[in-house]
């Protein structure tokens, strides 16, 4: 096991409490989490866990990201924060995400799935993160959509309209989603809209925990 640990790496992280009703060791089900979420596909990380004598199949794997029901933690207080959009396709359709992440830390603050671009959702993506995080007195970076802009100033939120930057920090954070997803094109099959959600949030879980 000593092995396994040294490959899993920090799991602080990871709340394993749903693993009481599992046949299949923590530092398994630890290490099947964290390589499924840093890039492995559900065959490639089921063949890794056959390597310690554990034959658990590819839906195991991807229930134990599912039962775990990450997210990023709240609470947080940041002075930037940077904000946009990006689509993911769902079943041939596409769906937009949002993502808030702060600049100093490269933390991802908030993230959620739509299925449109409008200012309605945008104001209510917004009304989440101030939900989770304070965020009264931080200055928000965005580029030039006016969806945003016009949901930070209904929130009385400030904002600089920024191309580059600090506003890099999101940037990165989707295309580390879309790295993780060129696998399958950038797009979930066959998957319900939650589950989808479900798997970007443990993303930006597990994305958080490298900085």
């Amino acid at each position: 096991m000593a092995e396994i640990a040294r490959l899993s790496g920090c799991s602080d992280w990871i709340d394993l409490d749903f693993v009481e009703r599992e046949r299949t060791p923590k530092q398994i089900v630890e290490l099947g989490i964290r390589l499924h979420l840093a890039g492995l596909s559900l065959s490639n990380t089921v063949y890794q866990i056959e390597k310690y004598d554990v034959d658990r199949s590819r839906k195991a794997v991807h229930d134990w990201v599912q039962k775990a029901d990450f997210q990023p933690t709240s609470g947080k207080s940041p002075n930037q924060v940077a904000v946009d959009e990006t689509v993911i396709r769902i079943n041939d359709r596409d769906h937009w995400l949002y993502a808030a992440v702060d600049p100093e830390t490269n933390h991802v603050l908030h993230i959620h799935l739509y299925p449109r671009r409008t200012n309605a959702l945008s104001e209510i993506f917004l009304g989440e993160l101030r939900d989770k995080h304070d965020v009264e007195n931080a200055f928000f970076l965005v580029d030039g959509a006016p969806w945003l802009q016009t949901a930070l100033s209904r929130h009385g939120l400030r904002f600089q309209h920024v191309t580059h930057g600090n506003r890099n920090a999101v940037e990165r954070v989707y295309r580390e989603v879309k790295r993780r997803t060129s696998s399958f094109s950038n797009c979930f099959s066959h998957v319900e809209v939650e589950t989808a959600e479900s798997w970007l949030l443990a993303h930006a879980r597990w994305y958080n925990s490298l900085n």
